[in-house]
């Protein structure tokens, strides 16, 4: 995945920047406390389709560079 790419990528509840992380394929709104998938290389931005963070993964994501 592109990161100057997926840093032009706000998310779609907070109209923020998000937080790649490779190794999960997600896009993380910390903010929106979401994990957004990446499949087949096509973030997948829908609400309905994000994973909500738990507390635990919300501040490991936090780290997670950008």
């Amino acid at each position: 995945m592109n990161p100057d790419y997926l840093k032009k990528l706000l998310c779609p509840v907070t109209k923020k920047p998000m937080v790649y992380d490779a190794e999960k394929q997600e896009l993380i709104s910390v903010e929106a406390k979401l994990a957004y998938p990446i499949k087949d290389g096509i973030p997948i931005l829908l609400k309905e389709q994000a994973r909500p963070l738990e507390q635990q993964d919300a501040s490991q994501d936090s780290n997670v560079a950008k």
